[in-house]
């Protein structure tokens, strides 16, 4: 278990993220997280759940529409 401090940063409060927790998390400095509220509570993640969404929904036509869309690629 890590246990991380939160800090003064300026007028706000800021959380240093070990190199470990960057490592597994696959972001480095200047990066986005992402603060995604779920049922288990809080969760960072290097990805949009919103565009994560609606590629779910993409891949879905395109593969209902696989015909059409090579058709259209030619």
């Amino acid at each position: 278990m890590t246990v991380l401090k939160l800090k003064a940063v300026g007028n706000s409060t800021g959380v240093i993220l070990p190199k470990d927790i960057l490592a597994k998390l696959g972001v480095e400095r200047g990066d986005e997280l992402f603060v995604v509220e779920g049922p288990d509570g809080i969760t960072l993640s290097p990805y949009d759940p919103e565009f994560e969404r609606q590629m779910d929904g993409a891949r879905k036509i395109m593969k209902k529409r696989r015909n059409v869309l090579r058709a259209l690629a030619q």
